[in-house]
């Protein structure tokens, strides 16, 4: 799993980064700048945001990674204890909130507790009887399995992530093809007709002029 970790007091930087490296993958830095070019430049499972940074603040960033259709979910850490904080943090799409100091234990628990609300493990059950292996590519229920493609695989991990809202076509082309080798509309068709052939129509939805849903 990779995580952007954005926390601008160095000596609580090393501590998460020598923490959370024993797990999963993660970039740093101390700038609300660089995060939001980190962000734009690769795609991340999970954003870990100080609210106070040096040339800004993590609630102005997440509002603006927000406002790109990045739903890559997000953890604030924070000094600060009053309710207008969490407030204000909340409505700009964050995840989750935990107060300084903390014990590296409980960001643990909150990373997990994240990883499985979205799907990040590995292995997600997709549905009542399926189970998605998001490096192998495979579905698996009791009798069968099927081998889905690159761009399957990542098509039904983006709409199984951002499950409660619709997911428009221009939203997935834009975040499953670098620009220079965006297909038409009819690749997106494509690719969600085979994923309903292994899912049902049921579990993808189609949203008539809006997009595509995943129940």
């Amino acid at each position: 799993m990779e995580i952007l970790l954005l926390e601008d007091d160095a000596v609580l930087a090393d501590i998460l980064i020598d923490f959370l490296s024993e797990s999963y993958r993660v970039s740093h830095t101390y700038s609300m700048k660089k995060a939001l070019e980190m962000s734009e430049a690769k795609d991340y499972d999970l954003y870990i945001f100080d609210i106070n940074v040096a040339d800004g603040d993590g609630i102005s960033l997440l509002k603006e990674i927000r406002a790109f259709h990045d739903e890559t979910p997000t953890i604030f850490i924070t000094a600060f204890h009053d309710v207008g904080h969490l407030k204000k943090a909340f409505e700009a799409g964050a995840n989750d909130f935990i107060r300084k100091p903390f014990e590296l234990e409980e960001l643990s628990q909150r990373i997990e507790n994240i990883k499985r609300h979205f799907g990040l493990d590995t292995k997600i059950q997709i549905t009542q009887d399926l189970e998605f292996d998001t490096q192998t590519h495979q579905l698996s229920s009791s009798t069968k399995s099927y081998k889905l493609s690159a761009k399957e695989s990542a098509c039904l991990l983006y709409i199984y992530k951002n499950r409660a809202r619709i997911v428009s076509v221009d939203e997935l082309l834009h975040n499953l093809w670098e620009y220079e080798a965006m297909p038409s509309n009819d690749a997106i068709r494509t690719i969600i007709k085979e994923l309903r052939k292994y899912l049902g129509h049921e579990h993808i939805i189609n949203i008539r002029g809006e997009g595509y849903r995943f129940e």
